[in-house]
């Protein structure tokens, strides 16, 4: 089966994940937050240059956290790794090649990005320390 149709089927079986496709390669894919920590996780999945890559945004403008912290997760993780936007945004993103296309390998892939993404935003929720209420008018 060609990796498109692996891909399609992936997403067929998996209603949860509310795909949509936004190109002939590309789809757009939100994992619940009932699955992610709470929030949800919103990602893309494209095939290009023989690759499936998916990159998911984990948090947005993170100044706050450690750079070096991510750089240091880098060097653990399997598949996947972690980056940042001029922003300071930070995403997750992995490739597997078109050869490892198949159920169990979109599977894998999107679960890593997954426990990535739960991963720095439980960080980032133990550095920034518990939310504050609103001030009391």
């Amino acid at each position: 089966m060609a990796a498109i149709d692996e891909v399609e089927a992936y997403l067929e079986s998996m209603p949860a994940l509310k795909a949509r496709r936004l190109g002939h390669t590309e789809w757009g894919i939100v994992v619940p937050g009932d699955n992610a920590g709470g929030e949800p996780i919103e990602a893309s999945m494209r095939i290009a240059d023989g690759l499936l890559r998916i990159q998911a945004l984990a948090l947005h403008g993170a100044s706050d956290l450690d750079p070096w912290m991510l750089l240091w997760w880098n060097r653990q993780t399997r598949l996947v790794r972690f980056g940042c936007s001029q922003a300071r945004d930070i995403w997750v993103h992995g490739e597997i090649p078109i050869a490892a296309v198949d159920e169990p390998g979109i599977d894998r892939l999107l679960g890593l990005i997954t426990e990535a993404v739960v991963g720095v935003r439980g960080h980032a929720a133990k550095v920034r320390g518990p939310a504050q209420p609103p001030p009391v008018a």
